[in-house]
């Protein structure tokens, strides 16, 4: 595996597990200086990384750990620490719908805006949101977390749009169906059952096939997409 990323800095939030571990674990063997973000005071990050406590729910915590992330000079950001929960609208309570959007694009609005000026200095940054395909179509009982992965796409697009000029490239990715314990937990067996079927490619996607692109997009190849949302699921949301 190449190095491109020797001298790099990446923080990877919601790295302790699936698709955030596979991420974290990607880039550093590139050769990137990882840190990664977790909730829990115990949490684990792939060998070789730094590790940092932090609930996004929290406005005071999360408003404090993006100020000193302002002092780290970010070379690539990857927002991937998200939280879900569905069920019928008109059962869906706001203190979740609040959460929702707490962590799924308040966050990654407060980290952009961190490391932006110190991309800017350097002339060089990336920055990928991690998405859905919730985010690019819908389906019921998703409304809290669809509002929030729709938002992340539009501030997604209207950052790249603002950023470029300065070398820094911003895009979302936007996992199907991946085989993950947050996957497993939400749809369980059947749920699986029933969405493998519908998936081209006839199986659920693994979190290092997420980790491979987003680390591309994330590295000196990538010279020339951003803004974009960029569905990985097999092929899901084309047919």
């Amino acid at each position: 595996m190449n190095t491109q990323l020797v001298g790099r800095l990446a923080l990877v939030t919601g790295g302790t597990r699936g698709i955030g571990a596979a991420i974290a674990a990607r880039l550093l063997a590139q050769g990137a200086s990882v840190t990664v973000m977790g909730t829990s005071l115990n949490g684990i990050a792939p060998k070789g990384c730094k590790y940092y406590a932090v609930d996004f729910t929290d406005r005071s915590a999360t408003e404090k750990f993006a100020k000193a992330v302002g002092n780290w000079e970010v070379d690539i950001l990857i927002n991937n620490a998200g939280i879900n929960k569905i069920g019928p609208f008109e059962q869906l309570k706001p203190k979740d719908f609040d959460a929702i959007q707490e962590v799924n694009v308040r966050a990654p609005f407060l980290l952009c805006r961190a490391v932006i000026p110190g991309m800017k200095r350097k002339n060089w940054g990336r920055i990928v949101n991690i998405s859905s395909i919730w985010g690019k179509i819908s389906a019921e009982f998703r409304g809290p977390y669809s509002a929030s992965k729709f938002a992340l796409d539009g501030m997604t697009a209207a950052l790249a749009a603002e950023v470029a000029k300065y070398g820094i490239l911003a895009n979302c990715v936007a996992p199907g169906a991946i085989d993950t314990e947050l996957t497993r937990t939400i749809l369980g067996e059947k749920g699986i059952a029933g969405i493998t079927q519908k998936i081209p490619i006839g199986r659920l996607g693994k979190p290092e096939e997420v980790a491979a692109f987003v680390a591309w997009l994330s590295g000196v190849d990538n010279t020339y997409i951003s803004g974009q949302n960029i569905a990985i699921d097999g092929g899901f949301t084309r047919v």
